[in-house]
């Protein structure tokens, strides 16, 4: 099991980027929360298998069609088992 923090850049807010991505996530069986920055970025914190997490994480580098990602800072933690569910914040 792990942890991972993005922060993904670019053009990811209101293009549906945090309902997709907690879509994805709820399909892959991740936990961990979405959320949109001040700065026009969106923050996203996973936990659950190694693979799930990877694809997870693979997938946010395109976000959904209309998003125009330009870069991910990415970074890994200990799992902690805080989540028990996929969530949008605001």
């Amino acid at each position: 099991m792990t942890r991972v923090s993005v922060i993904i850049h670019g053009l990811v807010q209101g293009v549906a980027f945090r309902h997709h991505t907690r879509q994805r996530a709820l399909d892959l069986g991740v936990c961990g929360l979405v959320r949109n920055q001040p700065d026009g970025a969106v923050e996203g914190i996973f936990e659950g298998s190694d693979e799930a997490v990877a694809s997870l994480v693979e997938w946010c580098r395109n976000g959904p069609p209309a998003a125009r990602v330009e870069r991910l800072d990415i970074s890994r933690g200990n799992y902690s088992g805080t989540f028990d569910t996929f969530s949008v914040t605001f």
